[in-house]
């Protein structure tokens, strides 16, 4: 069965990035602009892993998190961010909370994308 990965992201260029260091791996890949799309996403669809932006506009990353975790208890979340230390707070309240993620820094290369993503769906 072929995995499903969703990025949410309002970068343009991310979006493009994780595409294309996905393209040729087998994956489905998936991008949305905002949280709010990438929730209508998931309400859709099931995805085996999705990557967050936590600065964005409209519903941030940990906003967009609570309501994913509504819908989608188990599929791994994985923050992709350059601006994690402004959200210490949100994150905080949100592991006190139980809803699971992980934080990854900003700029990811496509290596370092493909191989997160490959150790997460594959245990690579």
């Amino acid at each position: 069965m072929t995995k499903r990965i969703l990025v949410i992201d309002d970068e343009p260029s991310i979006r493009k990035t994780f595409i294309a260091a996905l393209e040729d791996t087998g994956y489905i890949v998936e991008t949305a602009e905002s949280g709010e799309a990438g929730i209508e996403k998931i309400g859709k669809k099931k995805y085996d892993l999705i990557y967050l932006d936590l600065n964005m506009p409209g519903l941030n990353g940990v906003e967009t998190l609570r309501e994913l975790r509504e819908i989608d208890k188990q599929a791994p979340i994985y923050f992709q961010t350059a601006f994690h230390a402004a959200f210490t707070d949100q994150l905080k309240r949100a592991a006190e909370d139980d809803l699971s993620f992980e934080l990854l820094r900003k700029p990811l290369s496509n290596e370092q994308i493909v191989t997160i993503t490959r150790m997460l769906l594959e245990g690579i």
